[in-house]
């Protein structure tokens, strides 16, 4: 139990809409104020940084995690470790970093994701002869296989699970009522470092049932899926430090134990049933009943994919499950930068329990739907 991963603090950027809050904004200015308020906040340790683990899926390259290391004055001797796995790359390096404590390769890291949507470089290949030709997105998966955008592969998977429009719409305002209210009692303001004067989100507001009922299709004509009911491109960063059991008890820290985190696949025609598989196998690697599990953040990328996900689990977020599944809303009002959104849910997690008081032995659950066909889920205890 000494060397079990333990996340003793969090904190994230506010999220702004992409070419708005934070339009000229590097990612590496995002992620090093987030950086460097995690390691003040586990200063009560005694022990320095081992290294830096950051998600990234659409940056300039050159190893972001060493950059914002250096940036955050961290010193040269910290390392830094740039982690893609797309929207989930943000829990894939904390699970990363989870492996290098438990193993005692590390005693403290720090671990996260960070993205600039408004600031990534342009991508071009290069046709010899010819000049390059721009593109939006690498390949999620090679020729032969399906690798369908990420809007309509939420639209055919509302269609395959049978997800209404209704239940989408009334998903996203809920989302939005929940995140507003959550800032107005001051819930983000102990996780939120401000950038540039910023201190709130910009996204959440008063969604109307007419209004998000008159909204067009946005992927598929004819189809359930709009621009009120799925998460907009973003730009943001989140970071925890983890460290060993023995160091958290010795400090007096409270914290999250990490249980048991996974990364599974599944049909790159269907991205979004990824957290499926991805939280039945960590439930049955720790023999936990999701019942028993108080609190669940799922990167809300698009209502018909969270409403999928929770149907198949057996969840109810519009009824009895509300206050247990994203209940101060998720990245549907919040928005969505890709690859920090992961560690956004683990953020928030740890805000919620750690901030409400909720006493040791308390379960909280964090999952995200990935491109190309992956679901990442991690299961964590208050102690």
């Amino acid at each position: 139990m000494d060397d079990q991963p333990v996340i003793v603090a969090a904190r994230r950027t506010p999220i702004g809409t992409a070419g708005h809050a934070f339009a000229t904004v590097p990612v590496h200015r995002l992620a090093a104020p987030v950086v460097e308020a995690v390691v003040r906040d586990a200063a009560p340790l005694g022990v320095p940084v081992d290294d830096v683990v950051l998600g990234n899926c659409t940056g300039p390259g050159g190893n972001l995690a060493r950059v914002c290391a250096l940036a955050a004055g961290l010193g040269p001797e910290v390392p830094g470790v740039t982690v893609d796995r797309q929207c989930g790359s943000g829990l894939a390096a904390i699970l990363l970093a989870a492996q290098a404590v438990r193993c005692g390769e590390a005693a403290l890291v720090v671990a996260g994701g960070a993205e600039s949507a408004s600031t990534a470089p342009l991508r071009v290949r290069r046709r010899e002869g010819e000049p390059g030709e721009p593109y939006e997105r690498a390949p999620f998966a090679p020729e032969g296989h399906p690798d369908p955008d990420m809007g309509p592969a939420a639209e055919a998977l509302a269609a395959a699970y049978g997800v209404t429009r209704e239940r989408q719409d009334a998903y996203a305002r809920r989302s939005h009522e929940r995140a507003l209210a959550a800032r107005a009692a001051g819930r983000f303001a102990r996780e939120v470092v401000p950038i540039g004067g910023r201190t709130d989100d910009q996204r959440p507001r008063v969604l109307r049932p007419a209004s998000l009922a008159r909204l067009p299709a946005a992927f598929v004509p004819g189809g359930t899926v709009t621009a009120g009911n799925s998460s907009p491109v973003s730009d943001g960063a989140a970071a925890v430090a983890v460290v060993p059991e023995r160091l958290r008890a010795a400090a007096g820290l409270p914290g999250l134990r990490l249980l048991a985190g996974t990364v599974t696949g599944c049909d790159p025609a269907l991205p979004g049933w990824g957290p499926v598989p991805a939280v039945r196998r960590v439930l049955e690697r720790t023999g936990t009943d999701l019942a028993r599990v108080a609190a669940v953040e799922i990167v809300e990328a698009f209502a018909a994919q969270v409403l999928t996900v929770t149907d198949a689990l057996g969840l109810d977020p519009l009824g009895a499950d509300a206050d247990r599944v994203c209940a101060d809303g998720g990245a549907l009002a919040l928005g969505h930068p890709w690859g920090a959104s992961g560690a956004v849910v683990v953020t928030r997690l740890f805000g919620r329990l750690l901030g409400e008081g909720a006493p040791p032995g308390t379960l909280g659950l964090a999952a995200v739907a990935v491109g190309g066909g992956l679901g990442i889920a991690a299961l964590f205890e208050v102690v």
